[in-house]
């Protein structure tokens, strides 16, 4: 049944996709080339991104509750594996199964990974030190979807996006109860996830919403609360993970169903810059360190070949 609901969802998404769309990769991205393949048996679908300074590369690898490091030669290592749940995650919000999600670093390398379980013993923000256990820092009720996420480096805070309840999570990363930052209607869901992708910027939380295709910009008021949300851009169904590929409010963002990565521009104008041509497999995450564009393939949909795409980043455009 799940089965049949994805794909019912996918074919729904394409069918409001242009036909006129990029085959090969558009400037300001060029040269893409596939730095790993992973094992779709083993639920290695990469999910988020983090950067390490030598480099390297950490991802979720959501279907198999992982935590691994990419290095620059593309050599995979396990860093840790969250509890599995006995049941599944038969309850989990709107999949019916458990995935690990978003991933935020901190300067010493701790990691902080979200977990959408479906019950209140696992379900919320995992906190894995290196080399050490995972644990649970961040309490969320099993009817939440932890997904997207970014740190606050001066409060400690992360902010979490929920794409089941339609709300940003403020967790403190030193300890106690996570709050409701926002709780709006542009983040409700309207058949399978609503908030997803997640970034500070200027000032502002920015969040996508999967369902209905927008980019968003919150402002943070002087009190750090949550402004009036706005419409950035629309029209983009099966938006997922974004970056700024520089310090102004251009976007470059995955669309996982449509398949293809677009370049956002501030007036909301959107464009595909990268397509299956180029390797994507239904693109979740996305990460831009100095001139290159990691883009991590999960494969939900399209159930094939998960992989961590790069590519060349023009930043003169």
């Amino acid at each position: 049944m799940l089965k049949q609901s994805l794909t019912a969802i996918l074919v729904t998404v394409l069918t409001t996709v242009s036909a006129a769309s990029a085959t090969a990769a558009t400037a300001p991205v060029s040269n893409p080339r596939i730095q790993v393949h992973f094992d779709l048996a083993a639920g290695q679908q990469p999910e988020n991104i983090a950067f390490e300074p030598d480099g390297s590369v950490d991802l979720v690898l959501a279907g198999s509750y992982q935590l691994a490091n990419v290095n620059r030669r593309g050599e995979t290592r396990v860093l840790a594996t969250l509890p599995t749940p006995a049941d599944g995650g038969v309850n989990t919000p709107a999949l019916g199964f458990a995935l690990a999600t978003g991933l935020a670093r901190t300067w010493d390398g701790t990691l902080y990974v979200g977990f959408a379980a479906g019950s209140d013993e696992l379900t919320g923000i995992w906190k894995v030190r290196p080399g050490g256990v995972p644990h649970r820092i961040g309490v969320l009720p099993a009817t939440s979807f932890p997904n997207g996420m970014a740190l606050n480096q001066l409060t400690g805070d992360l902010f979490v996006s929920d794409s089941a309840l339609g709300r940003i999570w403020r967790v403190p990363t030193r300890g106690g109860t996570p709050s409701v930052w926002l709780s709006d209607p542009a983040l409700n869901r309207d058949g399978l996830l609503g908030a997803n992708g997640l970034k500070l910027h200027k000032g502002a939380v920015w969040a996508t919403n999967t369902d209905s295709g927008t980019l968003l910009r919150i402002p943070f008021t002087p009190r750090g609360t949550a402004g009036p949300v706005e419409a950035k851009a629309t029209g983009m169904p099966g938006i997922d993970d974004f970056d700024f590929p520089g310090t102004g409010d251009t976007v470059i963002a995955a669309l996982n169903a449509p398949n293809e990565v677009v370049l956002i521009k501030p007036d909301g104008a959107h464009s595909p810059v990268l397509t299956a041509e180029d390797g994507l497999s239904g693109p979740t995450s996305l990460g831009i360190r100095g001139n290159t564009l990691y883009v991590g393939s999960a494969s939900f949909l399209l159930r094939q070949d998960p992989n961590l795409l790069l590519a060349d980043l023009s930043r003169h455009h």
